[in-house]
């Protein structure tokens, strides 16, 4: 959808980043870590195939390219706090995919920013941990 993969991985994020970022702070609901792995790849895939997904993951690329990437002295590259919008879409994504709960999932990875999200810049990092967080509050609530 909208060549998303392709797009994040055009930015340094692919699946595989984006799984060991997720299972770097993955807690066990009763499934080894292998099995889950196996969960996570199937669950990011489907879901970078959702065009609400996908759309909310396109604009923090966009976001990022337009007032991060491409300013020299952009007011952003420190991730100010006064800079709402990037957590709004990561929170968004979660919650697309998992609901009320992934939100809370969303908050550990944004604070944490384990893997591949250390790296990022602050629209991108906020729209992947979304993404996690979302495939990993839906991945404990089928374990449950």
């Amino acid at each position: 959808m909208f060549e998303i993969t392709q797009r994040l991985e055009r930015k340094g994020v692919s699946e595989d980043a984006i799984v060991a970022a997720a299972m770097d702070l993955y807690v066990s609901h009763g499934m080894d870590e292998k099995a889950a792995a196996a969960e996570m790849h199937k669950k990011i895939r489907k879901y970078l195939g959702d065009p609400n997904v996908a759309s909310l993951l396109l604009g923090a690329i966009l976001l990022e390219d337009e007032l991060y990437v491409k300013r020299k002295d952009s007011e952003i590259k420190d991730d100010p706090v006064f800079l709402l919008s990037d957590e709004i879409i990561g929170m968004a994504i979660a919650e697309c995919i998992g609901g009320t709960y992934a939100r809370f999932e969303f908050t550990r990875y944004d604070q944490k920013k384990p893997g591949i999200l250390k790296t990022l810049g602050p629209f991108l990092d906020d729209a992947v941990a979304g993404l996690i967080a979302g495939c990993t509050s839906r991945l404990y609530s089928e374990c449950v």
